[in-house]
């Protein structure tokens, strides 16, 4: 009953093969190898627009240098307090960029848009004692396992358009809210205003494989010195575009996170009504969140389940703890089994998962 992360979910099939693929025989390095030209067209056309692609090995040099492109040292990153790039990236973003990231509060991970108005309205263009706000992340899916609408990052681009900030989307579970979503990446992104999208891949059955994708090509050569730099220009270039290849190849990722997402459904529906522990919210993407005595977690763990305590601070009143629980995190991921899902639930008696297809696999969940 692994619900730890899904980074504990390791690789794909095909994308381990097509590593042993391409280690037959020599190529260029440092992304002159043919895979990487074709996924700079593959990722062209996933995208439908001509796009720039970096690739990296972790999320944290993704964000961090995504964010860095657009960043003066005098500037400001925009994320919802609650975002991996705010909490959880040791103050690479700032190190990268030489700039500040300024925290946004926002319900369930999603930045308000009155808050943000009010976090510019704070940061007066021209003043030269404040930092001048440069870039507005969005993680997409959220820390809390929700996601933004095509319309809902519209309506957030709007807002810093005016003020030339660029967009940044923080996408190490981007496949999972575009399988939520049921849309087009362009719809998600560029279409939305999105300027940089870092697009994940190792969460969703990648090796070691995440890609900064350029919608605006004006900060191509800024972003290649820099990921230079960062120590993030992998030599052996072509075994990182090999996992993109596979997997972006026949939808293998969208089947991917698809899984995931059922799980997760899967598990929240169990959760629903069960007398050890109460669904926080219903999840929309691969992460559900639930609350329990620590006894009882205690008790789950003592039966070989995995999961994270979370923390609660930031929730609205509505969200948070009563007393004697915590809040917890599972993450399903691609290789999560039906079997650990409803196991889980029968130990803090829930109600037998549901087994419509729509709950297993496929594209409605």
């Amino acid at each position: 009953m692994i619900f730890a992360s899904d980074n504990w979910a390791g690789a794909s099939e095909a994308v381990m093969a097509a590593l042993v693929a391409a280690n037959q025989g020599p190529a260029p390095a440092y992304g002159n190898d043919e895979i990487t030209r074709r996924l700079e067209v593959r990722m062209s056309d996933l995208f439908e627009r001509d796009v720039a692609v970096f690739l990296v090995a972790t999320g944290t040099a993704a964000n961090a240098l995504a964010t860095a492109a657009f960043a003066p040292p005098w500037g400001a990153i925009l994320a919802h307090r609650d975002a991996h790039l705010n909490v959880d990236e040791c103050g690479a973003p700032e190190f990268f960029a030489g700039t500040k990231v300024v925290g946004l509060a926002g319900a369930r991970g999603k930045i308000d848009p009155r808050g943000l108005v009010e976090a510019l309205d704070d940061m007066p263009a021209g003043v030269v004692h404040h930092v001048q706000p440069a870039v507005l992340s969005l993680t997409q899916s959220t820390e809390l396992g929700t996601v933004y609408t095509a319309d809902e990052v519209a309506e957030l681009a709007g807002i810093v358009k005016n003020r030339n900030i660029a967009v940044h989307m923080d996408g190490a579970r981007f496949a999972n809210a575009i399988s939520s979503l049921q849309v087009a990446p362009s719809t998600l992104t560029w279409r939305a205003g999105v300027d940089v999208l870092s697009f994940g891949a190792t969460k969703g059955g990648a090796l070691m494989a995440e890609a900064i994708v350029l919608f605006d090509r004006s900060r191509q050569e800024a972003l290649g010195y820099l990921r230079k730099r960062a120590a993030q220009l992998v030599s052996k270039h072509r075994f990182v575009a090999a996992q993109f290849d596979a997997w972006l190849d026949g939808e293998h990722w969208l089947d991917l996170a698809d899984h995931a997402n059922a799980m997760a459904t899967r598990l929240a529906a169990g959760l629903d009504g069960a007398s050890a522990a109460r669904l926080a919210w219903m999840p929309e993407a691969n992460e559900v969140f639930a609350f329990m005595a620590p006894t009882t977690a205690a008790a789950l763990r003592a039966e070989g389940a995995t999961f994270y305590e979370w923390p609660a601070s930031g929730l609205a009143v509505a969200d948070r703890p009563r007393p004697g629980e915590v809040l917890y995190r599972l993450v399903t991921s691609f290789r999560t089994e039906p079997a650990e899902v409803d196991r889980f639930v029968a130990l803090v008696g829930g109600a037998p998962a549901m087994r419509q297809d729509g709950l297993e696999t496929g594209r409605n969940c």
